[in-house]
């Protein structure tokens, strides 16, 4: 599957620093009825960013004007623990989240993400914390996620450099989920197959 390339991203990070923010808070477990991925975005973080009126809560930081429509959020320790549900990604893919930056990730839901085209950045505690100040202030909120020179850039020029495993950079930068980034390796596949045959002519 071809998924959107991840290069230069700019816009909104929206802090949301509580810890052990698990998928059951990011995607209902009643938005997992359907058949298909649609609609997803209208259940994320639903308890949180809808009153019992079916209102938006206005003191939701996704509902607030300064960072509606955000592209990146940064997040507290241990984000995405719980359940394995790959909803969860989905639903934030659909709302234009592109990047969370964090201190550490559940690991199912870290695959998750590096599955359908989401960056994970991975800072050190002070660092994400020092981030969620610049980003909790709305003149602050604008930055620039630059995968390419492994960077992200505040609004008031400061560069913040992140390290990124190299294999899911480049599926990242191609838009390549697991089975495409397989595909690039389709001749050297074929190769071995031959060899292996060649060496063990009773398999065919």
């Amino acid at each position: 599957m071809s998924l959107q390339p991840f290069t230069q991203v700019s816009g909104k990070a929206a802090p949301m620093l509580a810890a052990n923010i698990d998928t059951d808070v990011i995607m209902p477990k009643q938005f997992l009825k359907g058949i298909d991925r649609a609609g997803l975005d209208r259940g994320l973080f639903f308890d949180l960013r809808f009153l019992p009126s079916g209102e938006p809560n206005p003191q939701f930081i996704l509902n607030q004007p300064g960072w509606q429509g955000a592209s990146f959020m940064v997040v507290g320790p241990n984000f995405g623990c719980g359940s394995s549900r790959e909803h969860a990604v989905w639903g934030l893919k659909q709302m234009g989240i592109r990047a969370l930056i964090g201190s550490s990730f559940a690991g199912i839901f870290y695959d998750n993400c590096q599955r359908n085209g989401v960056l994970l950045i991975t800072l050190d505690t002070q660092q994400v914390q020092e981030l969620g100040r610049t980003v909790s202030e709305a003149a602050g909120a604008q930055i620039e996620v630059d995968l390419p020179a492994q960077e992200i850039r505040l609004h008031d020029g400061r560069a913040v450099p992140f390290q990124i495993d190299a294999l899911r950079k480049d599926a990242l930068l191609q838009g390549l989920d697991a089975i495409g980034s397989t595909l690039q390796r389709s001749a050297q596949i074929r190769e071995f197959e031959q060899r292996h045959l060649q060496a063990n002519p009773w398999l065919s």
